[in-house]
């Protein structure tokens, strides 16, 4: 992360020169104090007052109310924001480790999507547990949304002139002076796993990717939570489309959060991509072999004690 304040931003291969780019939206006093508002934490909150809103407009058709909706967003924000930064700090503790302080200063970015999804679904958790609601109700429900909200704050990296990638000759490349210094200082690291970059080159848009990736996700799951006929369909679709995208692309990034195992170096989203592509396959396959035990049990109702055993299995796929 940088420490200027505006970029000139290029895109060679599609003739745009020098787009101008400020990391601060507007500045203003308030009793005195001078307040800086950044575009990488105005669109954050633009993408959360946009799922709330699409939120609100989806919650009677699924058997919630307008209340339910901000009542489950004042539990998620507070627990994204702080895993988010947990998840982003325990990853790169050496940048810290020497000032505590500097863990509390949202100003240069530092926030990790994963530890937002951990914390998120967290809330989600509690909350649905204090209003006595099925947990899988609630996260068909707000998965939806995620895609949205990520795909939007994606924006704010463009900003901030982080989470670029690699270099590319395709005509979309990006360069920057932040690309620049981004890549002469993983140059300058002897413990890098991307040497030998050109800092004068274009690199990937990686936001861009992600932001294009996540709107078509974002639509597929208002298909499938529509239509959808077994519990956790909608989580287990948006963990197994955003953990296929996020592997792919985070392999073309340079500001990936790394650690050591094996004497390899593991780009740590890369394995938690992986391990969402499979884990929701497995759950599928299980929710889907219950279901299919379900409905065999249902067709053998001639006797009494098979309804029990039938409202048995049904308590089990509805946890």
């Amino acid at each position: 992360m940088f420490t200027f304040l505006n970029y000139l931003v290029s895109f060679p291969g599609l003739g745009i020169e020098n787009l101008s780019i400020e990391r601060v939206a507007f500045e203003f006093n308030l009793f005195g104090r001078p307040l800086t508002v950044y575009w990488y934490g105005l669109i954050f909150t633009f993408a959360m007052l946009l799922c709330i809103a699409v939120a609100m407009m989806r919650a009677s058709r699924y058997d919630f109310t307008k209340d339910d909706v901000l009542d489950y967003f004042l539990w998620m924000i507070p627990f994204i924001l702080v895993g988010s930064r947990i998840y982003y700090v325990a990853f790169e503790w050496d940048q810290f480790r020497g000032s505590l302080a500097a863990i509390f200063d949202f100003r240069k970015g530092g926030l990790a999507f994963y530890g937002g999804v951990i914390g998120g679904m967290l809330a989600i958790t509690i909350a649905a547990r204090i209003k006595r609601v099925k947990l899988h109700r609630v996260l068909d429900f707000f998965a939806v949304l995620v895609p949205l909200g990520q795909g939007i704050g994606r924006w704010g990296n463009f900003f901030n002139q982080e989470a670029f990638g690699t270099n590319t000759q395709l005509p979309w490349g990006m360069i920057s002076e932040g690309t620049r210094q981004g890549l002469q200082a993983l140059n300058a690291n002897p413990a890098s796993p991307l040497p030998g970059l050109d800092p004068n080159l274009p690199v990937h848009p990686t936001f861009l990717y992600e932001f294009l990736a996540n709107m078509m996700i974002f639509v597929i799951l208002l298909f499938v939570h529509k239509h959808q006929k077994r519990p956790w369909s909608s989580v287990l679709t948006y963990f197994f489309l955003y953990g296929i995208v996020r592997f792919f692309v985070e392999g073309i990034r340079t500001d990936s959060l790394m650690f050591d195992a094996f004497g390899q170096s593991i780009r740590i989203s890369q394995l938690l991509s992986a391990v969402m592509v499979v884990g929701s396959v497995i759950v599928y396959l299980v929710i889907r072999g219950m279901d299919h035990k379900r409905k065999a049990l249902m067709a053998e109702l001639a006797a009494p004690d098979t309804i029990v055993e039938v409202a048995s299995v049904s308590d089990d796929l509805d946890e």
